[in-house]
């Protein structure tokens, strides 16, 4: 086969080509940790707005990004790497945590199975918190965590204020919790909402993209 017809070279070749140039790469390195806006991505980069939305656009021809409208302010949008981006590539950045704080609005599901996971993933502490804590953890967070060999069984939802440092990482793993913190300096995975579809599969799939983020993060952090 030659190389015009070698898909999976041609593909790669592509996402080379757009990480040539400099603020792609720096973007990229920015979306390995995290989610972010365009308008974060423009105040992190310094670049006016027409510039960037030509960069993002080439990132996404090119199989690096998507982007999707945030549950929270549905006029905001959020950039995140493809799933298989990077495969084959490692860009990146790593970073030093004393703790890793997840949060998210009621701290009933995502937060707190990103908690359960990073346990399994990293010797650094964590623990979860939200910005307006429900009652209890989600049923179907309890049984999507139990599916994969983890207890939920005993966690309970808490409010932020009661447990953040100034030394932990924060991570957002909600729209609406990381717009409504914009002065925490952090993580942010924009991850749908799993108990607003209350299905098996909407669990499922939110266990297995915060899974997939875990384990991405956690050799990338050191003990601080």
């Amino acid at each position: 086969m030659n190389i015009e017809q070698n898909s999976s070279l041609l593909e790669r070749a592509a996402k080379y080509a757009a990480l040539a140039d400099p603020a792609r790469l720096r973007i990229v390195d920015l979306l390995t940790l995290g989610d972010l806006s365009p308008t974060e991505l423009q105040s992190e980069l310094g670049m006016p707005a027409n510039l960037l939305s030509h960069h993002l656009r080439s990132m996404e021809a090119a199989g690096l990004a998507v982007r999707h409208r945030s549950e929270g302010d549905k006029r905001r949008s959020y950039v995140r790497l493809a799933p298989g981006a990077l495969e084959g590539l490692t860009p990146g950045r790593e970073h030093g945590a004393r703790r890793v704080l997840f949060v998210c609005t009621r701290n009933s599901a995502r937060s707190q199975l990103a908690t359960a996971l990073w346990q399994t993933a990293s010797d650094i502490p964590s623990v979860s918190a939200g910005t307006h804590p429900a009652e209890h953890v989600a049923p179907g967070a309890v049984e999507v965590a139990r599916r994969h060999g983890l207890d939920l069984a005993g966690a309970k939802p808490c409010l932020i204020d009661r447990v953040v440092s100034d030394e932990d990482l924060v991570v957002t793993v909600c729209d609406n919790a990381h717009e409504e913190l914009p002065g925490l300096h952090g993580i942010h995975w924009s991850i749908p909402d799993p108990v607003r579809l209350d299905s098996k599969e909407a669990f499922e799939d939110a266990f297995a993209d915060i899974s997939r983020r875990v384990h991405d993060l956690a050799p990338r952090l050191r003990a601080s």
